[in-house]
């Protein structure tokens, strides 16, 4: 069953926008990322008659070529899937866990007391290609051989670079210089190329070969795994492997929480999905409308209701396998109800502590849908920019840095230990419509790229259009708040000087961030009949559709 959408017969609010963009309509299938070429080979996926699972995979493929410093089989994915023919949506986790020789009192040892520096010292098992894998042959049409196949051919011949992509790149030259591999690969020339110029990435096309041709246990436990750990272990790192070896995705049940006649779903722990999930029903009661979309008001609402949520997933969330407290308890009534009462309606907190545990747990973001009904919702990310800024020499990738997502504190659920999965802030999302007889049927599949902006921007995108009645395009266009620490909150330029104002009198700290550090969206949701995509002017991707 397809529902329609909720603000098709009313007028939208009309939203603080970043362009101008046009939502994409079409009858049999969208494909959303982030970077056109990706875009361009997921859609030439669904004409030949491949399913959304084909063209995710083989557009996330492409976007390790283009978008290289956000993603790669470097790094770790998840992904949400609405099976048509099943009517049901069901999760991966494909993030892979600390080495074996990553231990706390190691750290300690070498110094690090707080946090994990960017280096080899972040570097976990790799999970993507694991993912992609999966993906493909439990859901797919197609062989993973077939797509990478595109991303081979970016990555032998060449492409020209975006603009955004390009600035991203060259802030990152300082990291890249200091890994031979990084340099080699990553700065042509002694330098991060410009947009327009053409990047050719020859060692990546011979590692997808490889890859193509042993399939993905050349990575977890072969020849190109065995120079992965040989390199890491070289430069000081806790891999082996044994850690490559007994890497596997997880398939996990999705959770979810209703919001004003639907329902927004998210993975589980490691993944930090809850706290969008959480700041929705703290803000739910409230008359988000009447406050007006953007206004001082709503605006403080939403950062303290974001402080409460993140309190609470520093504290309770890690690996699944590790946490201190159920994640149904932190989405019922009791918790949520206590975590509300924190909130000051005219005053900012510079801390808030996490809830009690008892009363009387950088990336690329791409969705795709096919003339079939099937939706998915993938994410895939190194964590920052070039991940750890590692690149084995001749692999043409770089490693991510996802174990500096844990905690050196003692004893919580991400408290870093062999093994053991860091804490994610990558979170794919869906929204499902609740029907008369209870039953849930596909609305909206949609993701917000950025690290720590990903559960704030989820929240945000879901009142847009819940409440706010903005499409999909609108949405994703409107001006966003990222809250950073204490009191400090960054606004995009659209939100007005007045408005900035009132809320630096309520005690928050206002700082503008650079455009890219507010997020990427991408979105597609189900009509009656065919879809309708919007794409992040953020970012340098489109929607497209057929």
């Amino acid at each position: 069953m397809c529902v329609s959408l909720p603000y098709a017969h009313a007028q939208a609010q009309r939203p603080l926008t970043m362009a101008g963009r046009s939502p994409v309509y079409a009858p049999h299938g969208v494909v959303a990322t982030s970077q056109p070429l990706a875009s361009a080979a997921g859609l030439a996926v669904l004409v030949k008659g491949g399913n959304a699972i084909d063209a995710a995979v083989t557009a996330a493929a492409v976007l390790s070529v283009t978008e290289p410093m956000m993603t790669g089989i470097g790094g770790d994915m998840f992904a949400l899937i609405w099976l048509a023919k099943e009517k049901k949506l069901i999760a991966l986790n494909a993030s892979g866990r600390a080495g074996a020789l990553m231990t706390r009192e190691e750290l300690l040892k070498r110094g690090r007391t707080r946090t994990i520096p960017r280096g080899v010292e972040t570097i976990t098992v790799p999970g993507a290609l694991a993912g992609w894998q999966t993906l493909l042959k439990t859901y797919g049409t197609i062989t993973l051989a077939s797509a990478i196949a595109p991303a081979i051919h970016y990555a032998d011949y060449g492409f020209p670079l975006t603009p955004v992509i390009a600035d991203d790149w060259a802030g990152q030259s300082a990291l890249l210089t200091r890994d031979s591999g990084a340099r080699a690969t990553f700065l042509p020339n002694g330098k991060a190329p410009i947009a327009g110029e053409w990047f050719r990435n020859p060692d990546y096309a011979r590692t997808l070969r490889e890859i193509q041709k042993l399939g993905p246990a050349t990575l977890y436990g072969g020849a190109l795994g065995q120079k992965l750990v040989a390199r890491v272990k070289q430069l000081g790192g806790f891999l082996t492997i044994e850690d490559m070896q007994k890497n596997a995705p997880t398939w996990v049940t999705p959770m979810s929480a209703p919001f004003k006649g639907y329902r927004v779903w998210e993975l589980p722990p490691n993944n930090q999905g809850i706290a969008a999930l959480e700041m929705l029903r703290i803000v739910e009661p409230y008359d988000l409308k009447a406050m007006g979309h953007n206004s001082a008001a709503y605006l403080h609402l939403m950062i303290e209701a974001k402080k409460l949520a993140y309190a609470d997933i520093t504290r309770y969330v890690g690996d699944g396998d590790f946490l201190s407290m159920p994640t149904a308890r932190m989405l019922d009534d009791a918790f949520i109800n206590e975590r509300r009462s924190h909130i000051d309606l005219k005053r900012a907190q510079a801390r808030m502590d996490p809830g009690p545990a008892r009363t009387s747990s950088e990336t690329v973001y791409l969705t795709v849908a096919d003339s079939a009904g099937n939706m998915v919702s993938f994410i895939n990310s190194l964590y920052d920019e070039f991940g750890s800024g590692i690149v084995v020499p001749g692999t043409g990738f770089a490693l991510h840095d996802r174990g500096s997502g844990f905690s050196l504190e003692p004893d919580l659920p991400n408290t870093v230990a062999p093994g053991k999965r860091p804490s994610h802030t990558l979170i794919p999302a869906f929204v499902t419509k609740i029907n008369a007889d209870g039953t849930d049927s596909p609305f909206m599949s949609f993701g917000v790229m950025g690290g720590a902006m990903q559960a704030q921007g989820h929240a945000q995108m879901i009142v847009n259009m819940l409440v706010f009645g903005m499409n999909v395009q609108q949405s994703i266009d409107a001006a966003r708040f990222r809250h950073l620490n204490g009191v400090q909150v960054a606004l995009e330029a659209p939100i007005t000087d007045q408005v900035r104002a009132a809320l630096t009198a309520m005690g928050h700290d206002i700082t503008d961030e650079r455009r890219t550090q507010f997020g990427g969206a991408q979105a597609i949701v189900k009509l009656l009949k065919g879809y309708v995509g919007g794409s992040d002017p953020r970012k340098d991707g489109m929607a497209v559709g057929h």
